[in-house]
């Protein structure tokens, strides 16, 4: 006898024991949108009264009800009821029903039902189904607790799941420990470009939640990934309309508790409110003729928020549907630090102990989409989406004049009086278009596909960094004393411009064949080809006239074309327009400084099975990935010895897997994992092209892809990628509705690891190594979801939710590594870079109505992770590390009516100090950076009409 017929058996002989003179009603409910499988937290009551119940993790609902005749309604949250008449209850006697399919459908019959919209899959409860149902170990959070929670973006949500945090003040995601390099992100199940030279991934803050269905961190690996896969895949599902019609809008205004105070707040001159810069048609050396260099005053520091919504249906037909769905969203966001920098490599080359930052980001979003549903078993959907993110940053550098430069050649005081001035806008304008595809073609066969297109404009356009010696003399009440500009060389005072331009075109196909019902085959392709051009000019200034008074209030003073044609002033390029003609680098147009190509070619082919054995106990899915990538890089940079250059590699990849889950009942499940997997360069790794910042430098290194003519770097190893070994083992409880309790061990081998190490140069500048033959990482996982209160419905009312990981990595390292770039170690071992070893997240939420027409919904949320390594030191230096602390939300979400919310929220209450320090000795750390972001409250209104 199998356990649900066992169940059925229990309950009806219970049921007639405990309530002689009543009847037992029970069935089975399925989910038509997945195959039929079982539907948990389904809801079934007998029409006309407040009997009903819902269903379990099997599906499977029992009800007790007095002898008569009924009818019994069956509902989903996004499926369309069904009513099942003429349910005759028989005293102390059960009828079972047959099994009933639910549907996001229109049908109103059980034997008229037509699938024509989408499963939705955004509320706690139905992705801890697909969670329990997962092959692989996969945690997603919806949009239903996105919402709850008050998250804004993409990256918030991720920073909220078992093993994840995210860096406060920037975009950099963490899984189980292990960063950017380590991670893929993909948008409905399609590889997404990065938006940021310096990143492997697209910046995952720039997706707001009004375009999100959910959020899913798959961790361990499956043949339909690609085999670069380390940490983990990001996957995003645009949100998905199905319903008969939608529009709703909403407003919001914020305040940074920092920015508020700023009697003046500083944006850079000739960009837009709404993240625009309209001058990328001119030439970069026009704009530094015609443009000054001072930031302008950006108004009163009050951010705002505004959405809106639109979505329709049309019934086409007896079976087809098409929903439409436009959803269109823009936000600010000011923000002020106040705190220190210094770089430091073996010695103090820049320090400042007061610095100031000006921050005022925006963000754009359109998404547009359409779903065709033909039948119930063919659905084509289109999605189109445009991204427009900006930040505009102005930072002045050594503001109370105690700032220090090693090289400074000050005429009163070297120690002190350096002051740098950096102003910078920075926009990136993301396409993403895909088309995707869904087709039951027969009861064994299902064909899933989708193609995408991707475009990527990044741009730094018109950089300022102006660099002054003597700065207090700008702070004292003498006007015959002044500053003086550092003119060390010419591009202490310099414009700089980057324009990157991504294109990508990517697509997948699987085929799921079921053999039985307890044994099926999936078969697909997915491939990539993505190219990368970026390009970036700079202009120094020099030769300054003696009359010229740098008056750091009023550079434009200064910087300016008439000084320029009166020879007051003069500009310098790196690479002039034409020196084979006699045309210098002074006062004139250059060539393009620095220039990269990259191409990554992917195709991979794959094959796993499922096996459903001993009543579904034992799923059992062994499966293989054969992968061949391409990967091309050509470079000219200046002030290198091979330049210009060009390495190209291909390598063919064959990666076994084995995921195993063992039902220990039917709420508790046991998983392992094993796979085989590879970590290959991005191209900012290995482009040798350096990027600097006020106050370090990074740039990368050819030769992580090794050399194709015989010349072995890598210490005499030709390694293009790192091999990684990946074991998994988790064991999960699914407590009741919307609760969950797991606990998980993982352990990796990565072998030629790549980490970010300061070279052996004078400039300090970091660049990316292949450090030693492996790094080993042992980790631990716990979620803890539980209702410690329930209300009349037997919903949360008081909700707790904790997870926390430890790990431990630990990795070799070379004495020394010779070849385009080298550095050395005076340690043969030292933990992973950008590795946490204690990663904590915790929430706890409350449920109440305040009023009888007002349902209030209160949240805390607090996060942590531990000191983990950003760049290894090198030699006698120490590593770069950034400190570990707390955040902690409050969230409040007032329901006013089923049409109106009105919310606030406090995010970085506490305000902790955001810390990075150098060790200079096994006791000793040096402060390179410390300031406070700011608390930042927000108030916001929304409607449905």
């Amino acid at each position: 006898m199998n356990f649900r017929k066992l169940l059925i058996l229990v309950v009806i002989l219970t049921s007639t024991f405990a309530f002689s003179q009543k009847g037992v009603i029970t069935g089975k409910i399925l989910d038509g949108e997945d195959s039929n499988a079982p539907l948990p937290f389904a809801n079934v009551f007998i029409k006309g009264t407040e009997i009903g119940s819902t269903t379990d993790f099997d599906g499977i609902y029992t009800i007790s009800a007095e002898p008569g005749t009924y009818t019994l309604v069956l509902s989903f949250i996004g499926y369309t009821n069904v009513e099942v008449p003429n349910v005759i209850v028989n005293a102390g006697e059960a009828v079972t029903l047959e099994d009933i399919v639910l549907s996001a459908s229109e049908g109103v019959a059980l034997d008229e039902i037509v699938i024509i919209a989408e499963t939705k899959r955004e509320s706690v409860q139905s992705l801890l189904t697909d969670q329990k149902k997962a092959v692989e170990v996969k945690s997603s959070i919806g949009s239903a607790e996105l919402s709850e929670k008050s998250i804004s973006d993409a990256a918030g949500a991720v920073a909220v799941i078992s093993g994840v945090s995210k860096e406060e003040g920037s975009s950099n995601v963490y899984v189980r420990g292990l960063g950017d390099r380590y991670l893929n992100t993909t948008l409905n199940e399609l590889s997404l470009p990065s938006n940021d030279v310096n990143k492997k991934n697209i910046d995952l803050d720039l997706f707001s939640t009004d375009i999100i269905e959910n959020v899913s961190i798959s961790k361990s690996f499956a043949p339909r990934f690609y085999a670069d896969f380390s940490a983990g895949n990001v996957d995003i599902s645009s949100k998905k309309f199905t319903s008969d019609k939608l529009i709703e809008g909403s407003i919001g205004t914020s305040i940074n508790t920092n920015a508020i105070g700023q009697s003046t707040f500083y944006k850079s001159e000739g960009t837009g409110d709404f993240g625009f810069y309209n001058r990328y048609n001119h030439n970069p050396y026009a704009v530094v003729l015609s443009h000054g260099v001072d930031p302008t005053s950006a108004g009163a520091p009050i951010g705002y928020s505004v959405s809106a919504a639109l979505g329709k249906s049309f019934d086409i037909g007896e079976e087809s549907r098409l929903s439409l769905y436009l959803s269109g969203s823009f936000e600010n966001d000011y923000s002020f630090q106040e705190g220190s920098e210094i770089d430091y490599s073996n010695a103090y080359n820049k320090r400042f102990p007061n610095v100031e930052k000006y921050k005022y980001t925006t963000n754009t979003t359109l998404l547009g989409t359409a779903i065709y549903k033909f039948n119930p078993n063919h659905k084509l959907s289109y999605n189109s989406l445009f991204i427009n993110s900006s930040g505009d940053e102005v930072g002045f550098y050594g503001t109370q004049g105690n700032g220090f430069l090693r090289d400074s050649r000050s005429l009163v005081d070297t120690d002190r009086g350096f002051f740098q001035m950096n102003v910078q806008f920075n926009q990136d304008l993301i396409f993403v278009n895909q088309l995707l595809g869904e087709h039951t073609l027969n009861e064994k066969i299902k064909l899933d596909w989708g193609v995408g297109y991707n475009n990527v404009y990044s741009h730094e356009p018109d950089r300022k960094r102006i660099s002054l010696e003597d700065y207090f003399y700008a702070l004292d009440d003498d006007p015959t004393t002044n500053p003086v500009f550092l003119t060390n060389n010419s591009f202490d005072n310099q414009r700089y411009f980057q324009k990157i331009v991504d294109e990508e075109l990517n697509g997948r196909i699987k085929m799921t064949y079921e053999f039985s019902e307890n044994a099926k085959m999936n078969i697909g392709y997915n491939g990539r080809l993505k190219k990368r051009d970026f390009e970036n000019v700079r202009y120094g200034y020099k030769n300054f006239d003696d009359s010229l008074i740098a008056d750091p209030n009023n550079f434009n003073n200064v910087f300016n074309v008439q000084n320029v044609i009166d020879s007051l002033i003069q500009t310098d390029v790196f690479r002039a327009l034409a020196p084979e003609n006699g045309v210098g680098p002074t006062n004139r147009p250059g060539q393009l400084e620095n220039t990269y190509q990259g191409r990554l070619e992917t195709n991979g082919g794959f094959v796993s099975f499922e096996f459903n054995l001993d009543d579904n106990k034992w799923l059992i899915s062994p499966g293989i990935r054969a992968e061949s990538f391409l990967q091309k890089i050509e470079w000219d940079a200046i002030n290198l010895v091979n330049n210009p250059g060009t390495i190209q590699v291909v390598e063919d990849l064959y990666l076994p897997n084995l995921n195993i889950r063992y039902a220990l009942n039917e709420d508790q499940n046991l998983r392992v994992s094993a796979s085989k997997t590879v970590s290959t360069p991005e191209f900012k790794e290995t482009s040798p092209h350096v990027y600097e910042d006020v106050t370090q430098k990074i740039g990368g290194n050819p030769d992580l892809l090794g050399h194709a003519d015989g010349i072995t770097y890598n210490n005499v190893k030709d390694v293009s990628y790192s091999d990684i070994l990946n074991i998994d083992i988790k064991y999960e409880w699914f407590m009741g509705k919307g609760q969950v309790v797991s606990l998980a061990g993982f352990t990796k081998q990565i072998n030629d690891p790549v980490n970010l190490v300061v070279a052996n140069d004078a400039t300090g500048t970091q660049r990316y190594f292949r450090t030693g033959e492996k790094a080993t990482v042992y980790g631990i996982e716990f979620e803890f979801r539980k209702h410690l209160l329930l209300d009349e419905e037997e919903n949360g009312k008081l909700t707790l939710g904790l997870n926390a990981s430890y790990m431990d990595t630990e990795q070799d390292l070379y004495s020394s590594i010779a070849g385009s770039f080298s550095t050395s170690f005076d340690r043969t071992k030292d933990d992973l870079q950008g590795a946490s070893p204690f990663i904590g997240n915790t929430s706890l939420t409350y449920k109440s109505n305040l009023t009888q027409n007002i349902a209030s919904t209160f949240n805390v949320v607090g996060n942590y992770y531990s000191d983990r390594i950003f760049a290894l030191g090198s030699g006698q230096l120490g590593n770069r590390i950034e400190k570990g602390y707390v955040t902690l939300d409050f969230v409040w979400k007032n329901e006013l009516s089923e049409n109106m919310e009105l919310n606030f929220s406090a995010k970085n209450i506490l305000n902790p100090d955001i810390q990075v320090t150098r060790e200079v000795s096994p006791t000793e750390e040096i402060l390179l950076e410390d300031y406070k972001k700011g608390a930042n409250l927000s108030l916001g209104f929304k409607y449905k009409f």
